[in-house]
C-alpha cells in the first residue's frame, strides 16, 4: 500500500510538472503604429495571434505602440516579464529588436519586414512586389479609363515595393495605362492619416483614374471611403479588406502576417522554432490576391482564369516581377 501511494505521489507530481512546464511558455507581440485595429497590416499580425491562442489555449501579451519612442521599452518589458518569444510588427522595430535579443540572449525574437541578423531572430520578409503585381493585373483588366492610381503610406522603399510590383502587373496587362502614385507622408503618422488618404484618392479620382491601390495601413480606410463615395473602385491591402465596402473594394492584395506571427509563437511552443530569414512570396502562399462573396462579381471568370495563370508564371519563373529594387 506504502509503494502505491507513493507511486501515485509520483505520478502526481510528474502531472504539475509537465503543467508548470506548459504554463512557462509565453507569448509577446508589440503592434507597431496604426494599432491592432488598423484593418490591415496590424490587424493581420492580431489575426494571427488570435489564432494562436484559440488553437492552443495560450494567451498572449500585447502592447500596442503610439509612439516611436516606445518601441525598445515594450519589447525590453516583455522579455524582463519572461515572454518565451517576442515578436516586432513593422520594419521600425528592427532597432529595438536587435538591441534588446541581445540584452537577452536566451528568449526567442522575431520581426515582420524587416531583417536582424541574430542567432535568436527570426526575420521574416514578404515578396510585396509579387501580390501587388496581380492586383495590378486586376486594376488593369477592370479600368474603363485605362487610368489607376496608388495610395501609399510612409514613404519608404516597402512601399514604393508595393507601387512597383502594382505598375508592372498593370502595364502587363495595358502598356499604356497610366498610374497615378501619391505617398502619404514621411513619418510612421503616414499609417493612419484617413482624412489625407481620402484627399489623395479624390485627387486621383479627379485626374481620371477608376481604382486606386493603397498601401498604407490606417490611412487606406479613407481611400476606400473616398471610391465608394466617388462611385469609383479600390484596392485593399494586407488585410482581406473587401467586406469594408462591397461593391466597390475590386480585391485586396492579402499579405500573411497573420501567419508569419502564428508559426512564430507555434514553432516556439512546439520546439521547432528556427532563426534566420523566411520569405514568404506567392511560392510559399505569403501574398495574394482576394476573392470573396463580397467582391466575386466583379472579379469575372476571364480575369481570375488570367490572374492564375500569371499567379503560376511568376512562381516557375516565367514571369519576373522586378519590384522597386530590383528584386
Amino acid at each position: 500500500m506504502k509503494r502505491l501511494f507513493l507511486a501515485a505521489l509520483a505520478v502526481a507530481g510528474l502531472s504539475l510538472f509537465g503543467a508548470a512546464n506548459a504554463q512557462d511558455f509565453q507569448a509577446a507581440v508589440v503592434f507597431d503604429m496604426g494599432g491592432k485595429f488598423d484593418k490591415s497590416f496590424n490587424q493581420a499580425a492580431f489575426d494571427g495571434a488570435e489564432r494562436f491562442k484559440m488553437e492552443t489555449g495560450v494567451a498572449y501579451r500585447e502592447f500596442e505602440v503610439t509612439s516611436p519612442t516606445q518601441r525598445e521599452q515594450a519589447i525590453r518589458n516583455m522579455a524582463r516579464r519572461g515572454s518565451t518569444i517576442i515578436v516586432g510588427i513593422g520594419f521600425a522595430q528592427a532597432s529595438a529588436i536587435e538591441t534588446v535579443a541581445k540584452e537577452f540572449p536566451d528568449r526567442k525574437f522575431a520581426i515582420i519586414d524587416m531583417v536582424v541578423d541574430l542567432p535568436n531572430v527570426r526575420s521574416v520578409v514578404f515578396k510585396e512586389h509579387e501580390g501587388s503585381f496581380l492586383v495590378g493585373m486586376a486594376a488593369a483588366m477592370a479600368s474603363k479609363t485605362g487610368k489607376i492610381g496608388f495610395v501609399g503610406g510612409m514613404d519608404i522603399p516597402l512601399i514604393r515595393n508595393f507601387a512597383a510590383g502594382y505598375v508592372e502587373g498593370a502595364k502587363y496587362v495595358n502598356p499604356n495605362i497610366e498610374v497615378f502614385q501619391n505617398m502619404t507622408g514621411t513619418t510612421p503618422a503616414a499609417w493612419n492619416d484617413p482624412g489625407k488618404g481620402g484627399e489623395l484618392a479624390r485627387s486621383q479620382f479627379g485626374r481620371g483614374a477608376d481604382i486606386i491601390y493603397a498601401a498604407a495601413g490606417g490611412t487606406g480606410v479613407g481611400v476606400y471611403q473616398a471610391a465608394k463615395d466617388s462611385g469609383k473602385m479600390a484596392i485593399g491591402v494586407d488585410s482581406n479588406q473587401n467586406y469594408l465596402h462591397p461593391g466597390t473594394m475590386l480585391t485586396s492584395m492579402i499579405k500573411r502576417v497573420d501567419v508569419a506571427v502564428f508559426n512564430a509563437f507555434n514553432d516556439a511552443k512546439s520546439g521547432n522554432w528556427t532563426s534566420g530569414i523566411q520569405v514568404m512570396g506567392l511560392e510559399q502562399d505569403g501574398v495574394g490576391y482576394s476573392i470573396d462573396e463580397h467582391n466575386r462579381s466583379m472579379i469575372t471568370p476571364a480575369m481570375e482564369a488570367r490572374l492564375e495563370q500569371a499567379r503560376k508564371d511568376i512562381i516557375s519563373g516565367k514571369i519576373a516581377v522586378k519590384g522597386y529594387q530590383g528584386s
